[in-house]
């Protein structure tokens, strides 16, 4: 693998320019189309004095234009900065405040958005925007640099690059505590050298057919993207209307044949609630991959169940580290909906450490805080050093002052089998009436009963001796309906009374985040203001 992150790609259009690159609907991009247009792209934004160390925005949906403006945002020396199109504009302005980028690329739907975001006082005047969408900027506000036609008049030849593998790739903005985003810088490096791991692990090649249903603004993008283009196999983006329809999902991995399929297990959950996979269904896929949150054993089950001829991998690792710090491939179907899925081993260049307080380690089985260490570190948190020390702290167990620990927030064990088991957020364990309750335990009791097509558990405050109140979200699985009281009944035979819900609310869908993940900040503000929870009373 390269060092840097676009070399792969160009490798591949310079010995099989012709083969397809990228698919969106039914477009399609050759690995020599997309060199070529990445290429003349970087001398434009060179041109307009972009260069070692600065930072590109990408304010566009997936999309072919968007793969192009990635390669040419690396191709300039440049870092690129993917923001959500569907975010806010103040939440978009305050990632541009913090990144101070040189260049907004925008395309697609963003027209009103970017009015927004650039009409407000804050960015510099010296912030250029450059306009990939195929149809003209219909604004009077946005002064566009230059547009797709322009950079496809620039000449098509090599580019001297600048950056060093240590330098860095692209900077994703995570949600803050404090309301302002934080941007993660992570490097060429750091993908590089995951990379290398999964294409040999995964037995990547040119054959290979992968998925890209992430957006660009999570990591999970990134395994995507670099990883088949680096091999020379086709990338097919998954159109963004489909996402959270489970047919069409199932639709668009038979007509695309896709050997490879990675994602949130929100959607392949909310596909098996659905029962959209057949018998024997997506002949060509050879791998299933998640990574983000637990996937549901039940759910696992019924995708293996279905697809014998399937590996499936569940990765674990937050952006701080990389896309992914550890692995387990289900061996076999397991025959038992409540066993847990751990999340393995490291992967190549990682170390998980699972210590005590005192930053020691804990005993085999018992739980602890989760620490990684390794490769795929991130450089830390964008121009903020006290987020940065507080995170990555120094190696406890080595001299060296460079050696580095990751603080996760979650908690896990080792088990007698010497893999690691996630325990939830360290901040999902609550205490209740002097219980120590892990909330990711009662989704599990949840998930393994047939009454619900999709929950989530959360704990909000709460006056009195408890100090906080267990609450529960869910949707009834095929249209039935399932009150309160059935659910507590059905719990109380597998969990003790302590650690059931006292909390209710039934949703047509749970909400969810940018990254396809379960909206639990949003579940607790709808606990929060719901009065009157109906269906409770001598429960």
């Amino acid at each position: 693998m390269n060092s840097l992150l676009h070399h792969g790609m160009a490798s591949q259009a310079d010995h099989r320019g012709d083969a397809t690159a990228v698919m969106y609907l039914k477009e399609r991009l050759t690995y020599g189309q997309l060199d070529r247009a990445s290429t003349q792209l970087a001398k434009v934004l060179k041109e307009i004095g972009c260069g070692r160390g600065d930072r590109v925005c990408l304010l566009m949906p997936k999309s072919l234009s968007a793969i192009v403006s990635i390669f040419g945002i690396l191709k300039a020396d440049c870092a690129y900065v993917p923001i959500d199109p569907q975010s806010p504009a103040s939440r978009v302005r305050k990632i541009i405040d913090q990144c101070e980028p040189r260049v907004i690329l925008g395309a697609g739907s963003v027209g009103t958005l970017l009015e927004e975001v650039l009409s407000a006082d804050g960015p510099p005047n010296t912030l250029a925007v450059g306009w990939l969408g195929p149809d003209k900027l219909q604004s009077d506000r946005v002064k566009v640099a230059f547009t797709q036609a322009d950079y496809e008049n620039y000449p098509y030849t090599p580019l001297e690059y600048a950056n060093t593998a240590g330098d860095p790739a692209y900077i994703m903005f995570t949600s803050g505590s404090t309301g302002v985003p934080k941007g993660v810088v992570i490097t060429h490096a750091n993908v590089s050298r995951y990379l290398q791991w999964a294409v040999r692990y995964f037995g990547l090649t040119s054959a290979d057919k992968m998925s890209s249903h992430p957006p660009l603004h999570f990591d999970l993008s990134v395994m995507d993207i670099f990883g088949s283009l680096g091999v020379g196999a086709e990338l097919h983006l998954v159109p963004y209307e489909i996402n959270l329809l489970p047919h069409k999902v199932a639709d668009f991995i038979r007509s695309s044949e896709l050997t490879h399929w990675f994602s949130v297990p929100s959607l392949l959950n909310y596909m098996a609630k659905f029962d959209v996979v057949k018998e024997q269904d997506f002949q060509m896929l050879k791998r299933i991959l998640w990574c983000g949150e637990v996937f549901p054993t039940p759910s696992i089950i019924y995708w293996m169940k279905r697809l014998p001829h399937v590996s499936f991998t569940n990765l674990y690792g937050p952006t701080e580290a990389t896309i992914a710090s550890s692995y387990y491939t289900v061996p076999t179907c397991p025959d038992n909906g409540t066993s847990p899925i751990p999340i393995g081993k490291p992967c190549e260049g990682e170390e998980l450490l699972v210590l005590n307080e005192a930053l020691l380690p804990v005993p085999t089985g018992e739980i602890g805080n989760l620490y990684i260490r390794g490769a795929g570190l991130s450089l830390g948190y964008w121009r903020d050093q006290e987020k940065t020390n507080a995170a990555f702290i120094r190696n406890p167990f080595n001299s060296d002052p460079s050696d580095r620990l990751y603080k996760t927030g979650d908690l896990a064990r080792i088990g007698d089998d010497g893999l690691v088991y996630f325990h939830g957020r360290a901040d999902t364990q609550i205490k209740s009436r002097g219980y120590r309750i892990e909330l990711g335990e009662i989704e599990s009791a949840f998930h393994a009963m047939s009454l619900l097509q999709e929950c989530a558990v959360v704990a909000i405050e709460a006056e009195g001796f408890e100090g906080v109140t267990i609450c529960c979200a869910y949707v009834p699985a095929d249209g039935s309906e399932v009150s309160p009281l059935v659910l507590r009944k059905s719990l109380a035979s597998v969990l003790p009374r302590y650690m059931i819900p006292s909390r209710y609310l039934v949703f047509e869908k749970l909400p969810k985040n940018a990254s396809g993940k379960i909206d639990r900040p949003k579940l607790r503000d709808e606990f929060r203001q719901e009065k009157h929870i109906s269906g409770l009373s001598g429960v």
